[in-house]
């Protein structure tokens, strides 16, 4: 079949939609994969699907949102598939459209609680937009699925369609190649991903001003970019606080692999993030990293399964110290978390997950 799916991000960065295009390209399918291109966009690789980059002039806000969406709305217009897919809800509407006036069919790949982010749940006026998004759009389509079982349940009830499971979790890692920190380096406390509100950054940085013999790397940008540039330099944490900018995926791993504690601080600012299962979590478990992770509900119904998790009852400076020290000085508790890391491995990895993708695009 042709698929198509849409996203709004660089796809140079994009693991999640290249392992799903990657897989269903192999089956057999013949995938194209649009997203964005922005001005400081990175030279696309090679890939065994069709890559397209939508130049906007808007870079962010509602009239991105708008450009965007009329730009994907013309591509797809003048492009047949079988199945148009949209990532996250701000994508899924031009998809709707093309497919019903095609007679085709639209899947939605729900990311995320889209209408419960901290950039939307705080603006009542650009959350009443989306919300009726979503009530117009996520009904009629043929097929949605999403990150998991927590959200699934939310959607199904709030949607009146069924929602499975497709959990965003990476390929497995050849542990025999994992450099972790010698005795000779500081060890490595890792986050990755987008440095935007919401995800505890602030109170990481600050936790570093109690933390000796440790650097904290920071690797992504986001909204946040300067002003936690700019919170390390006021705490005067520049030697300890590492920002390495945008990694390239391939080049992501081996800096995971280094690590000695991942973090993945996300504050209870909306559903979409008290319900919310990264991608973070499970690239941690796959290097053998133990990481720190909120006590939200898919967190703890992973830690039931395995104990790979430092859980934090509260976002407090006082709560991270205490708990990076405790992973930095009790070498058995890091031992067994590392151990744990690898049995779960061995079970969260794209290579058993990607068989329910092919299965619903099968069908």
């Amino acid at each position: 079949m042709r698929l198509v799916f849409t996203v709004t991000n660089d796809l140079v960065y994009d693991q999640r939609m290249q392992r799903i295009c990657a897989t269903l390209a192999e089956t057999g399918h013949e995938v194209t994969l649009v997203g964005r291109l922005r001005r400081s966009s990175l030279e696309l690789t090679s890939a065994n699907y069709q890559q397209i980059r939508l130049f906007c002039w808007f870079e962010h806000g509602k009239l991105f949102y708008l450009e965007y969406n009329l730009r994907l709305f013309w591509c797809l217009l003048w492009r047949t598939f079988e199945v148009y897919t949209g990532i996250d809800l701000d994508t899924l509407l031009p998809n709707l459209l093309v497919a019903r006036l095609k007679g085709k069919r639209c899947f939605y790949d729900a990311h995320e609680y889209f209408t419960e982010v901290p950039e939307v749940v705080d603006r009542p006026f650009t959350k009443s937009i989306w919300e009726a998004v979503a009530r117009f759009a996520i009904p009629r389509v043929d097929a949605a699925y999403t990150v998991g079982p927590a959200l699934a349940q939310i959607f199904q009830n709030r949607y009146g369609i069924p929602f499975q499971v497709i959990r965003n979790v990476p390929i497995a890692v050849n542990l025999a190649v994992s450099t972790p920190a010698t005795s000779n380096e500081l060890p490595i406390i890792l986050y990755q991903g987008v440095l935007n509100v919401g995800r505890g950054l602030e109170t990481a940085i600050a936790a570093m001003q109690h933390i000796e013999g440790a650097e904290l790397w920071l690797a992504g940008e986001g909204d946040l970019s300067v002003s936690l540039r700019q919170q390390a330099k006021d705490l005067q944490l520049e030697t300890k606080v590492k920002f390495l900018g945008y990694i390239p995926p391939s080049e992501l791993r081996n800096i995971t692999n280094k690590a000695y504690i991942g973090l993945n601080l996300l504050e209870n600012r909306g559903q979409s993030y008290y319900y919310s299962l990264a991608n973070k979590a499970f690239d941690y478990i796959q290097s053998a990293v133990p990481s720190i992770q909120m006590n939200f509900p898919e967190y703890l119904a992973l830690q039931a399964e395995h104990p790979v998790f430092y859980l934090l009852p509260q976002l407090e400076v006082d709560a991270l110290v205490a708990a990076i020290q405790r992973l930095l000085s009790d070498e058995e508790l890091y031992q067994n978390l590392q151990n744990e890391c690898r049995e779960a491995a061995q079970d969260w990895c794209w290579e058993k997950e990607q068989e329910r993708l092919k299965t619903l695009y099968a069908k």
